[in-house]
C-alpha cells in the first residue's frame, strides 16, 4: 500500500470532476479525498497498490467525461495514509 498526491490541471472545476474522479476511485478500491484548491488545480490524496494507483493516473489522464480536459499531472508519494473510505472535499 501507498499514498500518492495527484494534482490535475486543466478544465477540472465547474464540471464535476471531483464527483467523477472519486467514483472511478471507488470503483478501482482507492481511499482518500478530492478537493478543488484555489489555483484552479484538484488535488487527489489517494492509498491504494501500485497498481490501483497507476490505473487511476491512466483514467485521469484518458479522460472520464468529455467535458472535462485534463492538461497536466503531477503526482507526489506521500507517507502512508490511511482512510475509511474515498470523500469529496468541500
Amino acid at each position: 500500500m501507498e499514498t500518492q498526491k495527484i494534482l490535475v490541471a486543466g478544465q477540472v472545476q465547474g464540471v464535476g470532476f471531483r464527483w467523477s474522479a472519486s467514483q472511478v476511485a471507488q470503483r478501482i478500491g482507492l481511499t482518500g479525498t478530492v478537493r478543488n484548491r484555489r489555483d484552479g488545480q484538484v488535488e487527489l490524496i489517494a492509498t491504494g497498490s501500485a497498481e490501483q494507483l497507476a490505473e487511476l493516473v491512466v483514467q485521469l489522464k484518458r479522460g472520464i467525461t468529455p467535458w472535462i480536459v485534463v492538461d497536466r499531472l503531477s503526482i507526489t508519494s506521500l507517507p502512508l495514509q490511511k482512510f475509511s473510505d474515498f470523500q469529496i472535499i468541500i
